[in-house]
């Protein structure tokens, strides 16, 4: 029987004019981004928590501190590379990553594409096994009045079976 784990992760950020938007690691041409000690990839640290949180390793705070000064501005793609790196470590394979942002704008599908094959090229996946979709709050709250952005990801692990020598032992 195999051992499939399922994690779930939140984030959200609020926008703050003259900063870049980075979702998934892909630069966003708008007039606001994400106000964080790292970048503020509310995506990728989403996922983050997903993926620790299906191996039952904490969350990205725990391991990322906020307080630490050297992830001051740094890019979530290395600390995604590094959770996915703990998880080879602890023998785990990703089956599946599934995620939504939300934001009223600006209006993402276009970027859809390039988040996904990012995020896989990140994490060493196929892109099929990453959804990435978008949806408003219809103006509704914080984010539906366009100050922040929020994501959700859910995450499916396995772990992998250990080989004992060529004869099974």
């Amino acid at each position: 029987m195999s051992d499939l784990r399922i994690g779930n992760g939140y984030d959200i950020h609020r926008l703050v004019n003259d900063k870049p938007l980075i979702l998934g690691n892909v630069n966003i041409p708008f007039h606001s981004g994400l106000l964080a000690h790292s970048d503020g990839d509310v995506l990728i640290h989403a996922i983050i928590d997903s993926l620790l949180g299906a191996a039952n390793l904490g969350d990205i705070g725990t391991h990322f501190p906020d307080n630490d000064p050297q992830y001051k501005g740094m890019d979530s793609s290395v600390l995604l590379k590094k959770t996915v790196d703990l998880l080879h470590e602890k023998k785990f394979e990703i089956i599946n990553i599934d995620t939504i942002i939300i934001c009223e704008k600006p209006r993402l599908k276009e970027f859809i594409p390039s988040i996904k094959s990012r995020l896989a090229g990140i994490i060493g996946v196929n892109p099929e096994v990453i959804s990435v979709k978008a949806k408003t709050k219809e103006q509704m709250d914080a984010t539906g009045a366009g100050e922040a952005m929020e994501a959700y990801s859910i995450s499916l692990i396995r772990r992998k079976k250990v080989e004992w020598g060529n004869n099974g032992q």
